[in-house]
């Protein structure tokens, strides 16, 4: 019925797409979960948001045997692929559910302002809080999303990164309001997602930055076919320079990083150039597509000081990046005070990103508020690190955090994951970087994993990697 909750737990594929029609015509919200959570986190969810029924897809049969190891909570369920009876709730096949007549049915009339998703953060800092989604965010940003991109029909849209987040969700609604094809990879593996651009011919796709390193690393990326892209996106977490530089080398379509929020629809700013900036040399152009981006079309966007003045265009003075607009979330599901807390007085949604701004516009963030280091009275902006350790051959990718210490404050710490076949030690990377950083800027400790901790949405877990590099952690 209108209103009701209606949650889906599946892999990319048609079912996910169809279901988030299927909910908007019944003027129900949707509910999609992280299929990377826990037990204990979804049946978190199911209950916080009320969700009456789920569509899952069957390969999650045993993770739900354990959310409904006690009381279920909600009133069915419906398998996707095929029919279970081990959960001991009322179920049916997708399969069945669409067998009804559907000459009979009528979309529910809905207001704009009425939820139409509501997503659930990855909960870093506490329980998840469930971001609301209108009908009018959705709408419009579709339709901006339409504009900025030039979708059209020609358009095949690669659905690679995961449908439950807005990385690739929103193109759900923007590629198919202009008739352009849908292609899905039920999970992300380089070697399928290069196969899947070359099979179905995909001219368009927005990939979260990991996925990007391990594809243009991938031994078939110097031989698939993947001429039908015509634009690459990059979305879910900043990415260096040196790695836009080898997208473009291995790809050799049009990129544009972008930069939003689950509250936001998702997209805040997009690295397209303008049109006077075509004209501009190879390398000055790649450094404008390397930035965070302009404002995307329909974003009210400031980047302001402490004072709520809007910082000077220099690309040094850096301030906190605030947003307003008919894409932002009017807050989250029952967190009166979360909500309040997320916008000031004049109604801007504080994101809680630092960044500098251009004289063209452009800007380019330079750190999360909670993940500035301070040491010795010094500023470091992890990013800035970050983007140099990428910039060593032997280095995948890398994260940058402060730990604690009683002389400095804090001191810099890189974790490395190095590139397959190198043989990079941390004498060897921190010499690398003494050459391009200033001192206090240089790591005083490295450490190497084989993968970063992530969240659903692709961005690196420092919070993860601050407790486990806590004197006395152990293990991953």
């Amino acid at each position: 019925r209108p209103g009701d909750r209606l949650g889906i737990l599946e892999d990319n594929s048609s079912a996910f797409l169809e279901s988030y029609f299927a909910a908007a015509g019944l003027g129900a919200v949707l509910v999609p979960l992280n299929i990377r959570l826990s037990a204990r986190e979804l049946r978190f969810i199911l209950e916080d948001a009320g969700v009456r029924w789920l569509l899952a897809g069957g390969r999650f049969r045993a993770l739900l045997e354990e959310v409904f190891e006690t009381r279920p909570p909600l009133e069915g369920l419906v398998w996707i692929d095929e029919l279970s009876h081990l959960v001991p709730v009322p179920s049916c096949t997708y399969a069945t559910a669409l067998g009804a007549d559907p000459a009979g049915f009528t979309p529910a009339p809905v207001d704009a302002a009425e939820p139409a998703h509501l997503y659930y953060t990855s909960g870093t800092t506490g329980e998840p809080k469930g971001v609301v989604l209108t009908h009018r965010n959705v709408c419009t940003h579709a339709l901006a999303a339409i504009a900025e991109l030039q979708l059209t029909d020609r358009d095949a849209w690669g659905h690679i990164a995961p449908m439950f987040h807005l990385a690739d969700a929103w193109a759900v609604f923007a590629a198919t309001w202009v008739g352009a094809s849908h292609a899905m990879l039920p999970r992300f593996e380089a070697g399928a997602a290069l196969e899947a651009i070359a099979r179905e011919r995909i001219t368009i796709t927005n990939l979260i930055p990991t996925m990007l390193y391990r594809m243009v690393g991938h031994p078939a990326a110097a031989t698939t076919d993947t001429s039908s892209l015509r634009l690459l996106l990059s979305g879910g977490a900043p990415i260096a320079p040196e790695v836009v530089r080898r997208i473009v080398e291995t790809f050799g379509c049009e990129y544009a990083q972008t930069y939003g929020m689950t509250e936001t629809s998702p997209y805040l700013t997009v690295s397209l150039l303008k049109e006077h900036l075509a004209a501009l040399d190879p390398e000055t152009q790649l450094a404008y597509r390397s930035k965070t981006g302009r404002p995307f079309l329909g974003v009210e966007l400031e980047v302001v000081n402490e004072a709520g003045v809007p910082v000077a265009p220099d690309e040094k003075e850096v301030g906190e990046i605030r947003v307003r607009g008919d894409t932002v979330t009017p807050g989250y599901y029952r967190r009166e005070a979360e909500t309040r807390a997320a916008f000031d007085a004049e109604g801007w949604l504080r994101t809680g990103d630092l960044a500098v701004v251009d004289a063209e516009g452009y800007l380019t963030i330079v750190d999360r508020k909670k993940d500035v280091i301070l040491s010795g009275g010094e500023t470091i902006y992890s990013i800035e690190v970050e983007n140099v350790l990428c910039r060593h051959e032997g280095v995948l990718e890398a994260a940058v955090i402060g730990l604690p210490d009683a002389l400095w404050g804090e001191t810099v710490h890189a974790v490395v994951v190095r590139r397959a076949g190198a043989t990079l030690t941390d004498a060897a990377l921190l010499e690398f970087l003494r050459g391009q950083l200033a001192a206090f800027k240089v790591p005083k400790s490295v450490e190497f994993l084989d993968s970063l901790p992530r969240t659903g949405s692709g961005k690196i877990q420092k919070k993860a990697l601050r407790e486990r590099a806590r004197p006395g952690a152990t293990g991953p």
